[in-house]
């Protein structure tokens, strides 16, 4: 696969930029970003010249004139780094940029990111626009986002080793949990979890270990950048509502690999929760590409009306819901119009498997794939209503 432009674009001063393993950070800052100095703390040299002696950071950058730019690769190997980076930003005015797949050992060790003189950014699986025309929803679906995945020769292998790769290298290796194999159990547990509201005791006990366990665990899956949470949207609400979060796996190709199989799992169930998971993994790239200020809920109450997503900031409102189906029928509605019904103020969407564009009950309805291939950073949602 040739090298994709991405839509994340250079911020001014100095930042860092996270994401998982695999979503292609180190080609992104070697393509965009001109260094003065930069530093691959992969490089077993590097790293162990830098791990024993800190202060060469600040020899070799305190060379460098005024406003040059340094790039550290996986600064989480070296949190101890970011005191002398700092006192480069103050005292020569350098621009700091340094990535990493976690910020969980930086605030272990107690790091508080620079106190703010480096801004935060993500960077996330391809989106379908970044693909453009090389982009294949049931791929997606099947082999996920990863663009170190669908680089490979050997996607589905390289996808599996990928997997094993994150509890061998960032858990095993950095300790962050102490019993390898209930942390394996409770991966395959939370697969069922997946673009589902969370129940943290079910899950202890599938996984057979404690509530507090699972607490743990979720934070390392979190501080790791391999999952994340939905919260429920509760703005004026005039029903009641379900108080727990939903949860995703970054990536729906990780998911389907942990995902155990059986008889019993139809299939089209899990492709419709690795839809769903696809569809939230656009909507956070979308919205921290265009850095506009919204956040991602979702909606769900007690009486069984539910949105999948919804996002609500200070010039944006929209709800979605999203079907694996190729046909839109009135029960599909249901959820956005009860959600309509006390949001006015909201646009509403249905996203379905389907070919054409349609409305139904005045709700505008648009094939999925159409939908992830056309979201950019500028204007997308203005364009749809």
């Amino acid at each position: 696969m040739a090298l994709k432009k991405r839509f994340f674009k250079e911020p001014s001063g100095s930042f860092f930029l996270f994401g998982p393993r695999g979503t292609g950070k180190s080609t992104w800052l070697r393509q965009n970003i001109r260094a003065d100095l930069y530093l691959d703390l992969l490089d077993p040299e590097t790293y162990r010249e830098l791990a024993t002696h800190p202060e060469f950071l600040l020899h070799q950058a305190g060379a460098l004139p005024a406003g040059a730019t340094v790039v550290i690769d996986e600064i989480q190997k070296l949190p101890s780094l970011l005191d002398v980076v700092h006192l480069l930003i103050e005292r020569k005015g350098l621009r700091f940029i340094l990535s990493g797949s976690s910020a969980r050992k930086l605030k272990r060790a107690g790091v508080d990111l620079l106190a703010g003189r480096a801004t935060v950014y993500y960077l996330h699986p391809f989106m379908a626009g970044e693909l453009a025309g090389e982009f294949s929803l049931e791929r997606a679906l099947f082999l996920g986002m990863i663009p170190l995945v669908l680089a490979s020769s050997s996607p589905e292998e390289t996808l599996r080793s990928y997997v094993s790769l994150y509890i061998k290298e960032e858990v095993q290796a950095e300790a962050l949990v102490r019993n390898i194999g209930a942390f394996g159990r409770f991966l395959e547990v939370m697969t069922f979890s997946h673009a589902s509201v969370l129940n943290l005791s079910e899950i202890a006990r599938e996984a057979q270990v404690k509530r507090k366990t699972v607490e743990g665990y979720l934070s390392v899956l979190e501080d790791l950048l391999l999952a994340f949470r939905v919260p429920v949207f509760t703005r004026r609400a005039r029903r009641h509502l379900t108080a727990h979060p939903k949860f995703y796996f970054f990536d729906p190709g990780v998911f389907r690999i942990l995902r155990p199989k059986g008889p019993l799992d139809r299939p089209s169930e899990i492709e419709g929760q690795a839809l769903e998971g696809l569809v939230a993994q656009h909507l956070r790239a979308w919205r921290d590409y265009s850095r506009i200020q919204a956040d991602l809920f979702f909606w769900r109450t007690r009486a069984g009306n539910e949105v999948d997503f919804v996002l609500y900031g200070p010039d944006l409102f929209v709800a979605l819901e999203v079907k694996n189906s190729t046909n839109v029928h009135s029960g599909m509605l249901r959820g956005l119009l009860a959600f309509k019904e006390d949001y006015p103020e909201a646009k509403v969407l249905l996203l379905y498997r389907g070919k054409h564009a349609l409305r139904v009950k005045d709700i505008p309805c648009l094939p999925v794939e159409e939908f992830l291939r056309n979201l950019r950073p500028e204007g997308f949602f203005c364009e749809i209503f």
